[in-house]
């Protein structure tokens, strides 16, 4: 039996931590960021943990 490929596209979106957590990026900070605020543009510029209804799917596209 071959081992399965990881999928390209979540292997660059999403980091497992030490702890086996998985982390993602937040949305809206791609582009037009003049009329948003730098607490808000900071507070975008942290990863957020995935929601445990979405870790399942996930970890099936990392190969865990």
């Amino acid at each position: 039996m071959p081992k399965n490929k990881s999928h390209s596209g979540a292997k660059d979106r999403f980091k497992v931590t030490g702890s086996g957590k998985i982390m993602r990026r937040r949305a809206n900070k791609n582009h037009i960021l003049e009329h948003k605020t730098s607490k808000r543009k900071r507070k975008l510029g942290t990863e957020a943990e995935l929601a445990p209804a979405d870790t399942k799917s996930i970890k099936k596209l990392l190969g865990m």
